[in-house]
């Protein structure tokens, strides 16, 4: 072993990539039209190992769903995950490495559903115009596109409900009133 310390001698000029030679298929899971899905119910540390078995190609999603250790269900339908988000959520602790965390990253997909139901009944409700705008700006950010809603609680016909849609931009999908208004924000 050397005894040098500090940064290495020389730096790469560009940063490795896993299948730099080989042609990538955009259906296949992982490719541009079908993303990886979201990484939820872990702590931050175990977010970060999934992340960088994404980022250098090591990841293997599941085929199947797992079992999970606690309550013997197949029910844990992300990879690197031991338990289901029901037993995970109940005993309060990261679905990956089991150790208890006060706060996990990502969302539960009882959320994601009930804003995808909330989004689908504000644009069958929505003019025309604003729906086949919204329906072209979605389709054509698919790849990297996550929709959040940020007053999931507010019902649309009450008041106003803003639902965030992360692209390569910010924007924004705003209802009031049974109308949808697409607001487009520069990326700040």
């Amino acid at each position: 072993m050397s005894n040098r310390q500090g940064p290495p001698k020389h730096q790469n000029k560009y940063a490795w990539k896993p299948n730099a030679g080989h042609k990538i298929n955009e259906t296949e899971v992982g490719g541009r039209l079908r993303p990886y899905s979201e990484i939820t119910g872990v702590c931050l540390r175990c977010k970060e190992q999934i992340d960088w078995k994404r980022r250098y190609g090591k990841y293997k999603p599941l085929t199947e769903p797992a079992k999970c250790q606690r309550c013997s269900k197949r029910a844990v339908r992300q990879a690197y995950h031991n338990l289901c988000s029901g037993c995970a959520k109940e005993q309060g602790v990261c679905a990956k490495c089991c150790s208890r965390v006060d706060s996990v990253v990502g969302r539960d997909s009882s959320e994601v559903e009930a804003e995808q139901k909330m989004l689908e009944e504000a644009i069958k409700n929505a003019r025309e115009r604003d729906r086949r705008t919204i329906l072209r700006t979605i389709s054509s950010n698919i790849g990297n596109m996550k929709i959040l809603a940020s007053q999931a609680s507010h019902n649309f016909m009450q008041g106003t409900v803003k639902l965030h849609c992360r692209c390569l931009g910010k924007q924004e999908l705003q209802i009031k009133n049974d109308n949808l208004i697409l607001l487009m924000k520069a990326n700040s």
